[in-house]
């Protein structure tokens, strides 16, 4: 058995131990990138020795210039499959697919001598921003955008946040952001991974306000129906509320803090790394594991003023009192997430985001289908209908 390392950490092994030096050697003068960036659990740090099974070991992405793709990535692919070590940091370099899994590689040792199936992904900006099919060079896979119809916008070299207009923002699922933004650059020549990625760090002011707005909305509108399923005898149906507001409590609580959401298989681990999840897991366990509607009700108001304060220190918008209050004059608590939504709309002023249909949130707030969130021809669908 291999001892465990972060993948990033092994990556970067890599990179300062044999393919650095490789091209010193080789091709001293060529301008590239390096890194590990994108798709894998190891980019966003969240690896184990349970991850190591398949697509991890020694990888990595080395981008060129789009001019020198055609003369140079053949030649490289070449150059790594003949001369990379058999190992780097105690790991194989080579890999094998899987008989039952095509597409899907693990480590395995070179026989000495023979080319090495590596994980280092030879593209270039356009073509890994792309993505329509799998790399033409080396074995990593590559991150899909919903459509190539953003590669053009984003693989500018001189790329800024501004040239992204809302309609693209909202539409851009989080998952994606957020393995776009991880990981490590080790080198750039280049200059164009870099400046993505600083580009794409966070949301635009406005656009900020407009999602934290409507998901302020998504929590008023269940807020009462703990209750109103409890009292009616409908203990699931409760709980199956209670839960749906705690995963909204918490995506509400990665918008507060400036920081993409990873989707669902990573969503609590990455919640946990949050300055408020101490503050907030005391309350949605209280939720989670209630055997009452009256206590579970009372963990998730407790959860909503943890965030409605956050709200008021961040001077977003006037002070609003985070106390709760009863809903009408049913017997049941609420915050009222719908008076947080409206003062935030209010101070919006960019005319596009103002434009957009109030409350309906980005592309992860609305869809959790991972078919939907990466179909380009939706996604323009979406941004027909919302006039984006």
């Amino acid at each position: 058995m291999l001892r465990f390392m972060p993948g990033l950490t092994l990556s970067r092994i890599l990179f300062d131990e044999a393919v650095q030096p490789l091209m010193v050697e080789h091709v001293p003068n060529l301008s590239y990138a390096a890194g590990l960036f994108g798709h894998g659990s190891d980019v966003l740090g969240y690896d184990t020795a349970r991850s190591m099974d398949h697509d991890w070991g020694p990888r990595l992405i080395l981008m060129l210039n789009e001019g020198d793709w055609d003369a140079w990535s053949s030649r490289l692919d070449k150059l790594f499959r003949q001369s990379l070590p058999r190992s780097i940091g105690g790991f194989p370099t080579g890999t094998v697919e899987f008989e039952t899994e095509p597409g899907i590689r693990h480590m395995i040792h070179a026989d000495d001598g023979g080319p090495i199936d590596h994980l280092i992904t030879i593209t270039t900006v356009g073509r890994w921003l792309g993505a329509a099919a799998k790399p033409e060079i080396g074995a990593g896979a590559s991150i899909s955008l919903p459509d190539v119809w953003l590669a053009g916008i984003l693989s500018s070299t001189g790329v800024e946040p501004e040239v992204l207009d809302p309609g693209t923002w909202i539409t851009l699922p989080q998952q994606w952001l957020l393995e776009t933004i991880s990981g490590e650059v080790f080198r750039d020549d280049i200059g164009a991974i870099t400046n993505l990625r600083a580009a794409l760090t966070w949301y635009p002011d406005d656009v900020w306000r407009y999602l934290m707005a409507a998901q302020w909305m998504r929590i008023d509108q269940s807020e009462p129906f703990i209750g109103r399923t409890g009292e009616v005898g409908d203990d699931l149906g409760s709980h199956l509320v209670a839960m749906t507001l705690v995963r909204d409590a918490m995506r509400l609580a990665f918008l507060l803090e400036q920081r993409y959401a990873p989707y669902s298989k990573w969503f609590g681990t990455g919640f946990r790394r949050l300055q408020l999840a101490g503050l907030l897991t005391p309350h949605l366990d209280q939720a989670r594991f209630a055997t009452s509607w009256q206590e579970r009700e009372r963990g998730v108001v407790e959860a909503v003023m943890v965030l409605a304060k956050r709200h008021n220190e961040l001077k977003l918008t006037r002070w609003l009192d985070p106390a709760p209050r009863p809903f009408h004059d049913r017997p049941f608590t609420i915050v009222g997430g719908a008076r947080f939504s409206s003062a935030l709309l209010e101070t919006i002023r960019d005319p596009e985001v103002r434009a957009l249909p109030p409350n309906v949130g980005g592309i992860d707030q609305y869809l959790d289908s991972t078919d939907a969130l990466v179909n380009g021809a939706l996604h323009r669908a979406i941004r027909i209908w919302m006039g984006a």
